[in-house]
């Protein structure tokens, strides 16, 4: 797609990144994507191109939102951590304090935090579901409860692809008495005026990119337990069915609350959201540098118990931290990428807010995000 259309704005001295963005499209096989970028508060890259559904010929247009995937995870960790810093939230006390019922077939003792560091043992549960009571929450919550931990929380660690999101998620909800799609609408996404949601509204649902199936190979065949984790015990196939349709296309998933990968959000507004994590967009910054602190100090690292060989992955409170497979901007990047090639992180040494969404998807060697990053910290001199 040597000929596809970029628009947008890059400040003086972002060149290089609309550089790399036009070149995803002429020899990595970018369909339609958006890039933003957020500096000391003020918006330095915001550009989009493509085709937001080939099939219908619709453009990527500055409104465009995509299904970021575990880019949702990042949002849930920043909720948590203003939950902590309003003194409602102790990462380190037990889930039971909050969520009682959790701690039924050996959870008494987990803390809060084991729940977003992927340490709980449930990263997949026993019970099948069908896509309606994914859809419900409740079943899911249910589910958890009479769930006993797949090895000795707090021992090991292993990716937990969607539960993550109803676990802290529900911790939230006892909290708040909000779904958390909800408290992050109230809390961030309106203030903020964000294009992000956690449970899309009907009226938005027209704006939404059509994901294409990956690109390529995806890695070596997942273990039967963390096939079981990514599909939700069978109730939708992930990312995509055997015809290569991605079922998070699907309107009812979208307007769900899945809060661990079912997000949808423009890039302008993931970067917006980071921006403001480490510096001030349109009012206080979100999080205190003692917040940043907690969430950068390293949790976990090294083989997980299921899935992939490890690749270099590490992981803070919540976030992907700078990593070999994620190097981001440094030593003081936190965010999440998501599964296809979505990527949002904030910097506060740079006071940098990211986001890059896509709706071809890509395999295990996908490098458009990175080579972005890449570009992000050239411009700034690293």
């Amino acid at each position: 797609m040597t000929d596809t259309q970029i628009h947008g704005d890059v400040d003086d001295g972002f060149g290089r990144v609309a550089d790399v963005f036009r070149d995803n499209f002429a020899h990595r096989r970018e369909v339609g994507a958006a890039v933003a970028v957020y500096l000391r508060g003020r918006k330095v890259v915001d550009l989009h191109g493509g085709s937001a559904d080939p099939r219908a010929g619709r453009p990527w247009t500055a409104d465009t939102t995509a299904v970021v995937f575990s880019c949702t995870k990042g949002i849930m960790a920043i909720c948590a951590y203003l939950l902590v810093q309003q003194g409602q939230l102790d990462l380190d006390a037990p889930v039971t304090r909050y969520w009682p019922e959790f701690g039924k077939h050996g959870k008494a003792e987990i803390p809060v935090r084991w729940l977003l560091t992927h340490q709980s043992g449930l990263s997949a549960l026993d019970k099948q579901f069908t896509r309606e009571e994914v859809l419900a929450w409740d079943p899911v919550i249910k589910a958890i409860e009479d769930q006993t931990p797949l090895w000795q929380p707090g021992t090991a660690h292993s990716y937990h692809p969607i539960t993550y999101g109803w676990l802290i998620g529900e911790v939230i909800r006892r909290i708040t008495g909000e779904m958390p799609g909800a408290y992050f609408a109230r809390n961030l996404a309106e203030p903020l005026g964000l294009r992000t949601w956690i449970g899309l509204p009907a009226a938005e649902r027209d704006a939404v990119a059509w994901m294409l199936g990956p690109i390529g190979d995806l890695g070596p065949a997942n273990h039967p337990v963390a096939e079981r984790g990514i599909t939700m015990g069978g109730a939708f196939a992930f990312p995509a069915d055997e015809d290569g349709l991605v079922s998070f296309n699907d309107p009812a998933i979208q307007a769900a609350q899945i809060p661990g990968a079912g997000a949808v959000s423009t890039a302008e507004s993931l970067a917006r959201l980071y921006g403001a994590c480490v510096t001030e967009v349109g009012g206080p910054r979100l999080l205190t540098t003692a917040s940043v602190d907690d969430a950068l100090t390293l949790r976990v690292a090294g083989q997980q118990v299921y899935g992939h060989p490890d690749a270099g992955h590490r992981w803070g409170t919540g976030f992907l931290v700078h990593s070999v497979p994620r190097p981001m901007l440094g030593t003081r990047s936190f965010g999440h990428d998501g599964a296809g090639g979505h990527l949002a992180f904030g910097d506060d040494t740079h006071q940098v807010g990211f986001g890059y969404v896509v709706n071809q998807m890509g395999g295990i060697d996908d490098e458009r995000a990175n080579l972005l990053s890449a570009a992000v910290r050239d411009c700034l001199g690293e």
